[in-house]
């Protein structure tokens, strides 16, 4: 009857763990319970379980009830897994064997000079390995007694084995489910560190955004700095904050913005550069972190020299703004508050601020620079172009006046040619009219004979050919200024004929041309016929003519200008040289540059070869080159559309 009732309350005892084992979250719990309808089946005042990590070779208690030894692991302290020799529990876990232990046995240990095991000497130990289904040991469930004649029999070391079969498959779900709630922890505590921080990068990315945002606006120092400390106090804790801006010029540290919950007002406004903390941040380029201890012990190693602001600080951070490693000023936060204590975190955070800050500034007096120089260069510009409209205004004026001149000139020369053939028909006329006198005379005294009358018929013969061949010669050159004199003055687009138009040019220059033997030979075609300005045109061929006669050829030296036109499609191919003096080559690069002349006070404005270029690429649209080489004359290249009609 004894028997069979034990044998019902092992029944009943294996029932209640696996009905623990559904309703119980918690292995200690779970393993408190087994131990408790252990002992109604068997002795366990000692009792304790042991399981094993594999993975990092550990051990841990989550249960241990025990008599003598009263110190008792704590249940998630992890120990070394022993080697078998050493202790009992571990040779039951690596050997995944049920192990029985005497006093006998414990005491012949201690004679071989062994110890078994970290407890004191049971007088009956029995451990029965804990199994998964793959037998892979999950550790041991282990009951001893210290009291003599208490020992467990064979029974009792089946039945503790079957029962920790059922604890075995039990802890699996147990530990299955404390693995997955560990892992909901900790994927939730890694979640909420995820989120906290997204959202402390998302705090400093919108607070770089407003610093650079800062840079970007003309703000007033006061302004500037008070949003510094806003941005930096939405980060961290900032109720005392000052800037100080490093003067290397001047050796000094100045304060523009400070706020504090002692110190109404900064020390100091400004000072030498290696007095405070804030001088010795900057000098070490480095971010700092101190309590009043640390910056005592500054001062007294002699790092931080004449200390300035209130010494009842509990967390001091100082971070330095350096721009390309130079140092640009300083951020310091600072606490009075025990509760506030900055940490290395902090510290890298304005730091960090910090240097973006540095940037900012810097780029905000690099801007301030900018518009102060770009307001200067505006009005250099104003000045300069002022400057150039007038120049302008009197290069256009020269050369107005020079066309004026030229013109002039050639009224002059015109009208020296013309007074010659007048001035023959002026002595003919008077010849004559004397002759008809004396001829009259004659003929009232009766005294004309035929020859006397003859020879009068050939003086008038005579002097009519002189008159006739003159006045044509006079009514040409008229002709030719007339209609040079108007092209040059007007400037209007019309039909000529190049070879016509080139001849009564060379004609009006006849003058200028008169006793130098210089020979003008033109070669073009009799029908080109061109839409365009005459009067540029004009203009071009007179000053090439002029400065061939005032700049190739001496006075007495013979020689040659030739002129050539040709049409290639619609473009007029002119080409001009003379065989004269040429020039060098800087005389070349200078050739068409305003008031350049090799001529100065000898007759030469230095604007005939500008106003050609200026009329070939202005007035007819085409391109001039020219060439020359000292005693190899000088030529010119031009092209331009035959015709400006739109």
């Amino acid at each position: 009857m004894e028997r069979l009732a034990r044998l019902e309350a092992v029944q009943s005892m294996l029932l209640e763990i696996g009905q623990l084992s559904t309703s119980c979250s918690d292995i200690t719990e779970f393993i408190g319970a087994v131990h408790r309808a252990l002992g109604r089946i068997m002795y366990a005042a000692n009792f304790y379980v042991a399981l094993c990590d594999h993975e990092d070779g550990t051990l841990r208690f989550p249960y241990f009830v025990d008599e003598t030894d009263h110190e008792v692991p704590p249940p998630d302290a992890r120990m070394p897994l022993a080697a078998p020799e050493q202790s009992p529990t571990s040779w039951v876990v690596v050997n995944r064997q049920r192990l029985m232990i005497t006093a006998d046995d414990f005491e012949a240990r201690e004679r071989e000079g062994m110890q078994w095991g970290r407890g004191s000497a049971a007088e009956h130990w029995m451990g029965a390995p804990l199994l998964d289904r793959d037998q892979q040991a999950l550790g041991a469930m282990v009951i001893q007694s210290y009291t003599k004649n208490v020992t467990y029999g064979e029974e009792d070391q089946a039945l503790f084995s079957q029962i920790a079969n059922h604890v075995s498959a039990a802890l699996q779900g147990l530990q299955s489910k404390d693995r997955l709630e560990r892992a909901v922890r900790e994927r939730t505590a890694a979640l909420a560190f995820e989120v906290a921080e997204r959202r402390r990068a998302e705090q400093v990315q919108n607070a770089l955004y407003q610093i650079a945002s800062l840079s970007a606006q003309a703000l007033d120092t006061d302004v500037l700095s008070a949003s510094l400390h806003r941005i930096i106090g939405e980060l961290m804790v900032a109720k005392n904050f000052l800037i100080g801006l490093y003067h290397p010029d001047k050796q000094e540290v100045s304060i523009p913005y400070f706020v504090d919950e002692k110190d109404r007002e900064a020390p100091r406004k400004r000072f030498p550069f290696g007095m405070g903390i804030c001088s010795y941040v900057l000098s070490s380029k480095q971010a700092q972190l101190h309590d009043a201890t640390s910056v005592r012990h500054l001062v007294a190693n002699g790092l931080v020299k004449e200390p300035l602001g209130n010494p009842d600080i509990v967390s001091w951070m100082g971070a330095p703004m350096l721009v390309h490693e130079q140092p640009y000023g300083v951020l310091v936060v600072q606490s009075y508050d025990p509760s506030t204590v900055y940490t290395k975190a902090d510290l890298d955070l304005l730091a960090f601020m910090a240097s973006h800050v540095a940037v900012a500034l810097a780029r905000m007096q690099a801007d301030r620079k900018i518009r102060k120089t770009k307001e200067a260069l505006e009005v250099q510009n104003g000045a300069l172009n002022e400057a150039l409209t007038q120049l302008r205004e009197a290069q256009a004026e020269l050369v107005r006046q020079e066309k004026m001149v030229s013109l002039g000139g050639l009224v002059a020369g015109v009208a020296h040619e013309i007074n010659t053939p007048l001035g023959i028909c002026v002595t003919a006329t008077s010849h004559l009219v004397q002759e008809l006198k004396l001829t009259r005379e004659e003929l009232a005294a009766g005294d004309m004979t035929e020859d006397s009358l003859n020879a009068f018929l050939d003086i008038v013969d005579q002097t009519l050919r002189i008159m006739t061949t003159n006045t044509q010669r006079a009514a040409a050159l008229v002709r030719s200024f007339k209609q040079v004199a108007v092209d040059q003055s007007s400037g209007d687009l019309r039909s000529f004929k190049l070879h016509n138009y080139l001849n009564e040019v060379l004609l009006s220059l006849q003058p200028k041309l008169k006793g130098r033997p210089v020979k003008v030979v033109v070669d073009c075609p009799q029908d080109l016929v061109l839409d365009s300005y005459p009067g540029a045109l004009s203009q071009i061929v007179t000053n090439m003519v002029v400065n061939s006669l005032l700049h190739g050829f001496e006075r007495d030296r013979a020689g040659q200008i030739t002129i050539r036109a040709a049409l290639e499609g619609e473009q007029v191919v002119f080409d001009y040289a003379d065989d004269g003096a040429g020039m060098d080559r800087e005389s070349l690069d200078k050739l068409f540059d305003p008031f350049f002349t090799t001529k100065r006070g000898l007759g030469g404005s230095g604007l005939g070869a500008h106003i050609l270029y200026n009329l070939v690429t202005g007035a007819l649209g085409g391109t001039v080159k020219a060439e020359s080489e000292p005693g190899k004359g000088l030529q010119y290249h031009l092209r331009f559309p035959r015709s400006q009609k739109k």
